[in-house]
C-alpha cells in the first residue's frame, strides 16, 4: 500500500503504519467503476424505458449508487459526536521502566504513531465548536504491544462519581426530549434541575462554568486522563497514576462573547485552527505528564484517588513531564478516519491497569458495547484506523463488516489442525490484570471516602485569578438565569453554591431573581482520609491565567488597512511578529490591492464583510492620515477595534491611527503619548509611524488576554 510522503516539517515515525492508511483510488489512469468494478461510461442518467419512460429496474448502476448514498450515515456518538483529529507520533523521554513494562514508555528511541480525536460532548455533529462545554481529548497510540487509548477530557474531573449515573446525566445535558431544545447547551432547566439534586457534581459545575470551557484552540488547552491508573512495572510492582497533558503553546480560553460570536460567523473554528496549522507545518505539541503516586497512598491525601470527581493537586504531587506528543498530519478523509475511529478505555497494553474507580468501571464496558451499534457489528477494530501496527492473531470469525480472511482450518483453542497456532504468550510478554485482594458484601453504596462534594469545588474557585472567578460568575448568571422554574434556581443557589463559596451566591442570586442565601459554613468534610492528611488551600496551577504566556506562536493578527497606510512600518511589524512565529494577515474595504504612502500595493486576505476580530488574536492598524480617515467611515472597521478591545485582546496602533479608538467608543485609555511608544493594558501606541520598539512591545502583549480591561460587573 501507498504511503503519503510526510510533511516537510515531520519526520518518519520508527512504527510503520500501513494498517492506518485508507485505501484510496486516485483519479489519475482511473475509470469510474461500480463496487463489484464494472465500468461505467454515464452516471447522469438512470436507464429508462425511453427518453420520457419509467426508470428501469434493471440500472444495477443506479441501484447500487442510490443504495450506498442512502446508507452513507452511520449512528452519531451519543456523546462527543462533533469532532476534529489529527494524526502524529510520541516519544518518551527517558525510560519509565522503573513504573511500567509499557514500551512505548521505556525505549526513548522509539516513535509510536497515534491518532487523536478532539471534541465537544453535548452538541450533535452539526452543532458550533466555541459552545460552552467540556472538550474530549483521546489518544490512540498503536504500540508494538497493540492498542492503547487514553481517553479524557479538557478538564480533570467529571460530574459523576458511578457510572450508573452517566445515563441520567447526559439525558439531563441534552436538549430538552419535549421540544429538541436547546442545542449544544446547559443552560436550561434539565440540567441544572439534576445539579442542584446531585451535589457530586459541584465541583465539575464549576470547572464548565470556568475560562476553561470556551479554550483558543485545541491547541492551546490541557487534557487530562480523569480516571486514577495504575502502572505496574516488569517486577510487578505498582503505582497509582494521573495522565496530564500540557501544550506546549499554553493554556488558553476565549472570551465569553467572543465564543458566542464565533459560533455564528466561524462554527468550525476550531476544526479549521487543527487543520490550518498542520498544513502550515506549525505542528500541535504537548507534552505527557504524570503524577505518580504510590499504590497504599490512594487515601493519603483527605480524598479518595478513586473519585472521579477530585484532582490531586499539582502542589501536592508534581507533574513529571515524560514524552512530547507531536500532530503532524491531517486525515485524509474525515469519515473513514475520525468519524470511525473507536476509542474504549479498555484498550490498555501490558503496564498500565484499571482501578476500582467506579466510573472508570462503568466506561469498560460502555464504550465496547457503543461501537458495536455505531460502527455496525463487533469487527470495527479491522478498520484501518483502528487496526493495531502488531500482529492481531485470534480466534475471532464472521461477523458484520470482516476484512480478515482467515485460512486455518483450526478456529479453536487448543487445536493441532492449525499447527497448535496461534499458541499463548510467554508470560512475561502478556498483559496481566493485577492481582488484589478483593472481598465484601454485595452492596449498592459508595464509600463514605466519596461524600465530600464542594471542598474541591471551593479550592477551584479559590484558586482563580479575580478575572477568573469574575467570569466563572457571570457564566453562572447566564445559565441559571436561562432556567425558567424558579424552584430550580433556588435549589442551585442554596444548595450547591452556597455550600462552594458565600459570597458568589449571594451575588449569583440577585442576578436570577431569588432570594439571596444567609451566610452559612460549608459542611464539614466528610473523606476518610489519614488523619493530618496533606492538603492545600489553593492551588495556583488551576489558574489559567498562572499558566505561561510567554510565546506568540501561531497567533493570527489582523491589519487594518486602506489606501495610503503606513506601508514600511507594517513592514516592521510583520517582521517583528514573524520572528516570533506569528503570521499578520491584511484585512481591507475589498481583495483589490491598496496602495501604501511609499507606493507599493498590499493585496488584503481578507475583507471587513468576511471576517471580524473575533476570529483573530490581536489587531494592528498602522499609521497614514489617509488610510485611518478611510476606516473610520467603515463601521466593520471601527467594530474591529471596539471588539478586540473588549474581549481584552491586545491592540496595536500608531500615530494617526490611535483616532480610530475614540471612534469605537474606547474612553477608558489615559491620552495618548505626544512623543515615543507605550503599552497600557494591552494597548501599544505611538506617536508617530516606524516608533522604535513599536512591533517588540506589540508582540509582547500579545502573548496574553488583558482582562484588566473589563468593566467590572454590577
Amino acid at each position: 500500500m501507498k504511503l503519503r510522503k510526510p510533511s516537510a516539517k515531520s519526520r518518519p515515525t520508527t512504527l510503520k503504519v500501513e494498517s492506518l492508511e485508507p485505501h484510496r483510488m486516485h483519479a489519475e489512469g482511473k475509470v469510474l467503476t461500480t463496487d463489484q468494478g464494472i465500468p461505467i461510461s454515464d452516471t447522469d442518467n438512470s436507464l429508462k424505458a425511453g427518453v420520457r419512460g419509467p426508470t428501469l429496474l434493471e440500472d444495477f448502476h443506479f441501484r447500487e449508487k442510490m443504495m450506498r448514498f442512502d446508507h452513507e450515515r452511520i449512528p452519531e456518538r451519543a456523546v462527543h459526536a462533533r469532532g476534529s483529529g489529527a494524526h502524529g507520533y510520541f516519544q518518551v523521554y527517558k525510560s519509565l521502566e522503573k513504573y511500567t513494562q509499557a514500551r512505548f514508555l521505556t525505549d526513548p528511541s522509539l516513535r509510536t504513531p497515534v491518532f487523536v480525536r478532539f471534541s465537544t460532548v453535548g452538541g450533535s455533529r452539526g452543532s458550533a465548536d466555541t459552545v460552552r462545554d467540556v472538550r474530549g481529548f483521546a489518544t490512540k497510540f498503536y504500540t508494538e504491544q497493540g492498542n492503547f487509548d487514553l481517553v479524557g477530557n479538557n478538564m480533570p474531573v467529571f460530574f459523576i462519581q458511578d457510572g450508573i449515573k452517566f445515563p441520567d446525566f447526559v439525558h439531563a445535558v441534552k436538549p430538552e426530549p419535549h421540544n429538541e431544545i436547546p442545542q449544544a447547551s446547559s443552560a436550561h432547566d434539565s440540567l441544572w434541575d439534576f445539579v442542584s439534586l446531585v451535589p457530586e457534581t459541584s465541583h465539575m459545575v464549576m470547572w464548565l462554568m470556568s475560562d476553561r470551557a470556551i479554550p483558543r484552540s485545541y491547541r492551546m488547552m490541557e487534557g487530562f486522563g480523569v480516571h486514577t491508573f495504575r502502572l505496574v512495572n516488569a517486577e510487578g510492582k505498582a503505582h497509582l497514576v494521573k495522565f496530564h497533558w500540557k501544550p506546549l503553546l499554553g493554556n488558553h480560553a476565549l472570551a465569553w462573547d467572543e465564543a458566542q460570536k464565533l459560533s455564528g460567523k466561524d462554527p468550525d473554528f476550531h476544526r479549521r485552527d487543527l487543520w490550518d496549522a498542520i498544513e502550515a507545518g506549525d505542528f500541535p505539541e504537548y507534552e505527557l505528564g504524570l503524577q505518580i503516586v504510590p499504590e497504599g497512598d490512594e487515601l493519603k491525601y483527605g480524598f479518595d484517588l478513586l473519585d472521579a470527581t477530585k484532582l490531586l493537586p499539582e502542589e501536592l504531587v508534581p507533574v513529571q513531564r515524560v514524552g512530547k506528543l507531536t500532530l503532524n498530519r491531517n486525515p485524509d478523509n474525515f469519515f473513514a478516519e475520525t468519524e470511525q475511529v473507536a476509542f474504549c478505555v479498555a484498550n490498555v497494553v501490558p503496564g498500565i491497569d484499571f482501578t476500582n474507580d467506579p466510573l472508570m468501571q462503568a466506561r469498560l464496558f460502555s464504550y465496547l458495547d457503543t461501537q458495536l451499534t455505531r460502527l455496525g457489528g463487533p469487527n470495527f477494530a479491522e478498520l484501518p484506523i483502528n487496526k493495531p501496527v502488531c500482529p492481531v492473531t485470534n480466534h475471532q470469525q464472521d461477523g458484520f463488516g470482516r476484512h480478515t480472511i482467515p485460512t486455518s482450518r483450526a478456529n479453536y483453542h487448543p487445536n493441532t489442525l492449525g499447527g497448535g497456532c496461534p499458541v499463548l504468550s510467554n508470560p512475561a510478554m502478556a498483559f496481566h490484570h493485577r492481582q488484589e485482594r478483593v472481598e465484601g458484601h454485595k452492596i449498592r453504596a459508595r464509600s463514605n471516602s466519596f461524600s465530600d462534594h464542594f471542598s474541591q469545588a471551593t479550592l477551584f474557585f479559590k484558586s482563580l485569578s479575580k478575572p477568573e472567578q469574575e467570569h466563572v460568575i457571570a457564566a453562572l448568571e447566564f445559565e441559571i438565569g436561562k432556567v425558567e422554574r424558579v424552584e430550580i434556581r433556588e435549589r442551585v443557589v442554596n444548595q450547591i453554591l452556597v455550600n462552594i463559596d458565600a459570597a458568589m451566591a449571594v451575588r449569583v442570586a440577585r442576578a436570577v431573581g431569588v432570594e439571596p442565601p444567609k451566610a452559612t459554613k460549608p459542611p464539614k468534610a466528610k473523606a476518610a482520609g489519614k488523619k493530618g492528611a496533606p492538603s492545600v488551600d489553593a492551588s495556583p496551577a488551576l489558574s489559567m491565567e498562572n499558566s505561561p504566556h510567554d510565546s506568540i506562536k501561531t497567533r493570527k493578527i489582523a491589519a487594518l488597512v486602506s489606501d495610503g497606510f503606513a506601508g514600511k512600518e507594517l513592514d516592521g511589524v510583520r517582521k517583528a511578529l514573524a520572528e516570533r512565529g506569528a503570521t499578520l494577515e491584511v484585512v481591507g474595504p475589498t481583495l483589490s490591492p491598496v496602495t501604501s504612502l511609499e507606493g507599493r500595493e498590499e493585496r488584503p486576505l481578507r475583507t471587513f464583510a468576511n471576517t471580524s476580530s473575533v476570529t483573530y488574536d490581536a489587531v494592528y492598524v498602522p499609521g497614514g492620515e489617509q488610510s485611518v480617515a478611510a476606516l473610520k467611515r467603515v463601521p466593520q472597521a471601527v467594530d474591529f477595534v471596539r471588539e478586540a478591545y473588549i474581549h481584552c485582546k491586545a491592540l496595536a496602533l500608531s500615530a494617526d491611527a490611535v483616532l480610530l479608538l475614540s471612534a469605537a467608543g474606547v474612553d477608558d485609555l489615559e491620552p495618548a503619548p505626544t512623543k515615543g511608544v507605550e503599552a497600557m493594558r494591552g494597548v501599544v501606541r505611538s506617536a508617530k509611524t516606524e516608533s522604535k520598539g513599536f512591533g517588540q512591545l506589540f508582540a509582547e502583549a500579545i502573548a496574553k488576554r488583558h482582562w484588566e480591561r473589563e468593566r467590572p460587573l454590577a
